[in-house]
């Protein structure tokens, strides 16, 4: 009821044992603290917090037009809500590296478990669309260093982000991939692999936790979990696709209430009342509220 029983820091031990367990994590993109419950529900090992995802709630591309305070102020929300842990985009740490430092301090305080900060100038685009540029590595590097160097909560994961494969290469990403770890992160996220042979040259370049985006239409083909497990990748994420199949279904049923009339012939695509009912924890508050108010006040 209410809100989250784990804290964040017990949240994020718990990711970090579990990256370590070995087995491939699965983790989709939570639209919003709803979607994140259901995540859970499902059986799922963490909840992710896309950029993107964040921009199209508020009707904006992704191209860095969101801001820190609306990011943390949304992650805190989906986060407060679910056991699971949580991982968010912090896009490129929301300027220079004292920005980086400020932004995992506002990310820690918003009881997430890790972000990813990415390689790209400011102001991002998309990883999966054409024409991106990355900063140099020194700059990539003292974000990430600037980023370990405000963590508080030594558990709080730090992952470092590479967009080099989609301008300089296989060979660059795996370089810079090597350095990013030395400069302090936690885990990798090679963006735009075209191939499960690519995702296996990171895993051999690093020592650390790799993470696969199976982010539909993009530029890597959706690999399975077994594909991506027997390749080594540690955490798979799903970053739009519950977004994508709620806009998919809201969409056909606006058109059926134009067509028909009514959403009758749709009924059985919907969640059921008493579906969310249960995901909410209705009755817990029902409960709660009448073991409260169970004096009465004699005239």
């Amino acid at each position: 009821m209410l809100y989250s029983t784990a804290t964040a820091e017990a949240k994020r031990a718990r990711f970090r044992e579990e990256l370590a367990s070995g087995k491939l994590l699965r983790v989709p993109g939570a639209f919003n603290p709803l979607s994140a419950k259901l995540i859970e529900q499902k059986g799922f090992d963490g909840v992710y917090i896309s950029g993107a995802v964040l921009s199209a709630d508020l009707g904006l591309p992704d191209i860095g037009l969101t801001t820190l305070t609306e990011v943390a102020g949304r992650g805190a929300q989906i986060a407060r809500v679910t056991e699971l842990p949580t991982l968010i985009d912090a896009d490129t740490g929301f300027g220079e590296p004292m920005n980086a430092a400020r932004t995992v301090q506002e990310i820690e305080n918003a009881g997430i478990s890790g972000l990813h900060i990415e390689d790209q100038i400011n102001p991002k685009r998309c990883g999966h669309l054409d024409g991106k540029e990355v900063v140099s590595l020194d700059i990539a590097a003292r974000r990430i260093r600037a980023a370990v160097d405000g963590r508080r909560d030594p558990n709080f994961l730090i992952m470092a982000r590479t967009d080099v494969r989609a301008v300089d290469g296989l060979a660059a990403a795996q370089d810079r991939a090597k350095a990013l770890v030395d400069a302090g992160a936690d885990a990798i996220f090679p963006e735009a692999m075209r191939s499960l042979e690519e995702f296996a040259a990171i895993r051999a370049a690093v020592d650390v936790p790799v993470l696969a985006n199976m982010t539909e239409f993009g530029k890597s083909e959706l690999f399975t979990t077994d594909q991506l497990g027997s390749v080594g990748i540690n955490l798979v994420i799903y970053p739009v696709s519950l977004l994508r199949m709620a806009m998919g279904a809201a969409s056909r049923a606006l058109d059926t209430i134009t067509a028909e009339g009514s959403l009758t012939s749709r009924l059985d695509e919907m969640q059921h009342r008493a579906d969310l009912y249960e995901l909410i924890e209705y009755e817990s508050y029902a409960s709660f509220d009448a073991n409260i108010f169970t004096f009465s006040v004699e005239k």
